[in-house]
């Protein structure tokens, strides 16, 4: 049996970039870089979650087993029960509020959008 590699809050802090992407859930660290063209929610929520203990959101969307299992395939390690967490700073590389506006800005138009386009074919078309 392998050793278990314990990682810090500031490691994890780290890798806060879309192409080096980690990730806390449940005291385990992720790599989750891979994942991010994946994610059926789309690479928004895992970069404004990334870098960090995303534990509450990821539990909140109530993920699948299949999505828990699939989790797995990117474990990286333990975070370090003496590590403390971290404030990411902001950067235009990193995660950080600064990427919010623009998801949030996403959020509205594109529901409104995909409503427009619905009345116009059920009503014009």
């Amino acid at each position: 049996m392998s050793e278990v590699k314990l990682l810090s809050y500031e490691e994890v802090a780290k890798h806060n970039t879309r192409n080096d992407l980690w990730m806390i859930v449940s005291g385990k660290v992720y790599d989750i870089t891979p994942f991010v063209d994946e994610h059926p929610g789309g690479e928004e929520v895992l970069i404004d979650e990334g870098a960090k203990d995303a534990t509450g959101p990821f539990d909140d969307v109530g993920h699948s087993d299949d999505a828990r299992e699939l989790l797995e395939k990117y474990y990286v390690g333990d975070v370090d029960p003496a590590s403390e967490p971290v404030t990411i700073q902001s950067s235009t590389n990193n995660v950080s509020s600064s990427s919010a506006p623009q998801g949030n800005a996403l959020r509205i138009i594109v529901p409104i959008l995909l409503i427009l386009v619905w009345v116009y074919f059920r009503f014009y078309a």
